[in-house]
């Protein structure tokens, strides 16, 4: 037998002269088992975030676009409103108020929130917190 087998078998130990503490997540990450599966889901959760901003800027800037009474023929104004009107549909009349552009601002909001709470649900479930 060998020195340096029993070398390399031996766990790493800190200045002390104790075994060092690897956490499991350290443990995880410096093995070769299933690397491609977790590479690939933190590369989808990413994905998954960056879509989720694009769209979550849009509702807020049709949301800024309505609060701020921007001009709605305008062609920017026009489009970033038709599209965080789409994006936000379903949540649209949720709630009524008699101000419109208070609705448009508290159900558009609450569709932000959802596709927040929902893109942090598909990241957790593909098992990587993305920040």
């Amino acid at each position: 037998m060998s020195t340096s087998t029993a070398a390399e078998s031996a766990p790493a130990v800190d200045p002390d002269d104790q075994p060092a503490r690897v956490s499991r997540r350290q443990r995880r990450r410096d093995g070769t088992v299933g690397r491609g599966i977790s590479t690939g889901a933190g590369v989808l959760a990413r994905i998954v975030h960056f879509v989720v901003g694009i769209i979550v800027l849009i509702i807020v800037a049709g949301i800024l676009f309505v609060l701020l009474k921007a001009d709605p023929t305008n062609t920017i104004v026009h489009h970033v409103h038709s599209w965080a009107r789409s994006l936000a549909g379903p949540f649209d009349g949720i709630f009524s108020f008699r101000n419109a552009r208070t609705a448009v601002a508290v159900n558009w909001g609450i569709a932000v929130v959802v596709y927040l709470f929902v893109a942090g649900l598909i990241t957790r479930l593909l098992g990587r917190t993305y920040r």
